[in-house]
C-alpha cells in the first residue's frame, strides 16, 4: 500500500495551471514537514494536486499557510537539458484539510466537528436535506 500522510507549511505559494490538452487544473506546491523526534530538522516535500482539489490549494493557499495532505508517492525521471537523467518524488494528493484556522474566528470553546487533522469537517457542518419530497 502507497500512503502518505503529512502535515506541514506551505514553503512558497502554490503553482497553479491548466493542462492544454484537457484543461485539467495541476498545481504544484511543496512543504516543510518538521521530525518527530528531531525539531531541528526538516524535510521538504514536492506535492502535485489534480482537478478540484488543486483549484481549491491554488485558490485558498499561500506560503506559510499550514495543511494536512493524505496522498501517494511517485516517482519518475527525465532527461535534463543538459543530457543527465534527474529522479523526481512527488506526493500525488488524494485529500487535504485546512488546519490552524484564523486566530480572529477562533474561541475558547472547541470545535466539534474537527477531524483527526484539527481542521473542520465541511460535510458534518452541512444542513441535512429531507429528500423525502424527491422524485427519485
Amino acid at each position: 500500500m502507497n500512503k502518505v500522510m503529512l502535515i506541514g507549511r506551505l514553503t512558497r505559494d502554490p503553482e497553479l495551471n491548466f493542462a492544454a490538452n484537457s484543461g485539467t487544473a495541476v498545481c504544484k506546491f511543496s512543504i516543510a514537514v518538521n521530525r518527530q523526534y528531531k525539531k531541528e530538522e526538516t524535510d521538504f516535500i514536492n506535492c502535485i494536486a489534480f482537478g478540484k482539489t488543486g483549484e481549491i490549494v491554488g485558490q485558498y493557499f499561500i506560503k506559510g499557510k499550514p495543511i494536512a495532505i493524505v496522498g501517494n508517492i511517485r516517482t519518475g525521471s527525465y532527461d535534463a537539458k543538459d543530457g543527465t537523467k534527474r529522479y523526481t518524488t512527488d506526493v500525488v494528493i488524494e485529500s487535504f484539510d485546512f488546519i490552524g484556522g484564523n486566530k480572529e474566528n477562533q474561541s475558547d470553546k472547541p470545535n466539534s466537528n474537527q477531524n483527526d487533522f484539527g481542521g473542520t469537517n465541511f460535510e458534518e457542518d452541512m444542513t441535512p436535506v429531507d429528500d423525502g419530497d424527491m422524485p427519485f
